[in-house]
């Protein structure tokens, strides 16, 4: 096959090219927990974020130069990514990127393995112009809504599942039964059964108190003492038989010990009986 035959062919003068998409110079991941709600924010004018250079991971900024909108707005710095796709770190006070020796439970890094550890680069926690997205928390709300982020809801798909987390968004007591009050799901119907009855999904409750678990208790206790009474049991007559081997082998002992100086005491004897006069 010829050289001709592998080349694909060459498209004369651009003819059908996309043009290729320029990123934007930052952008800001702005999340409100009230609302549930994020949005993020191309921002052109790298000016407007100078109020957030020099500040850490976790540091209250005002945002009313950011726009008319965030007059009176409050957000938190939450991390970052800069143009590389290196993600910010906590703790690491510093604007440049670092590497690391990471292991479990650190940020910035997820073991595959059991114990492995791994050198990754980082970024330092304070901002600077090298980012490409920041991203924020909404403290306070100002007197404007923006649109997208504050004026909607977004719902949580899941409610509580500990005993005590229902108890706390409830206001319950603990005589109160919390299982009346599990955030349920409803099942969107089967087809062909739309008019059946309604189904719904709730979670497991965990660790909520019942007399079946009070029963568990009571008899992982009972077994407990059981097994303390059976080893102090077990204890004691290792013990009185370990006395009784010792005393047996103390007797024995003796018993050899005379033996054998009576023996020595008749050697002697016969050894001067059998010795010649002079």
């Amino acid at each position: 096959m010829s050289i001709l035959h592998t080349l694909a062919p060459m498209r004369v003068g651009g003819v059908g090219l996309k043009p290729k998409k320029i990123p934007p110079e930052s952008e800001l991941n702005v999340s409100y927990p009230a609302t549930g709600c994020q949005k993020l924010f191309e921002v052109v004018d790298e000016h407007k974020l100078r109020i957030f250079y020099e500040k850490r991971m976790g540091a209250e900024v005002e945002a009313d130069q950011l726009g008319d909108e965030w007059k009176g707005y409050i957000v938190r710095i939450a991390g970052g990514n800069d143009k590389q796709g290196f993600p910010m770190k906590q703790g690491v006070l510093t604007n440049s990127r670092v590497r690391l020796l990471m292991s479990k439970g650190h940020s910035c890094y997820r073991p595959r393995r059991d114990g492995e550890r791994k050198r990754k680069s980082v970024r330092g926690c304070i901002v600077d112009a090298n980012l490409s997205v920041l991203a924020l928390i909404i403290v306070r709300k100002g007197a404007q809504e923006i649109p997208g982020l504050t004026d909607g809801n977004v719902p949580r798909r899941l409610g509580p599942k500990r005993a005590s987390k229902i108890r706390k968004l409830f206001n319950l007591s603990k005589e109160d039964d919390v299982r009346r009050y599990v955030v349920k799901r409803l099942l969107p119907p089967k087809e062909g059964k739309e008019n059946a009855k309604q189904r719904y999904k709730a979670p497991k409750i965990q660790r909520l108190v019942t007399p079946v678990v009070l029963q568990r208790r009571r008899h992982r206790l009972a077994l407990k003492k059981k097994r303390l009474a059976k080893r102090k049991t077990s204890e004691a007559e290792y013990a009185k038989l370990l006395a009784q081997r010792k005393k047996e082998s103390k007797v024995r002992r003796q018993e050899e010990i005379r033996r054998r100086r009576s023996a020595s005491m008749r050697d002697s004897k016969s050894s001067n009986q059998s010795a010649p006069q002079k």
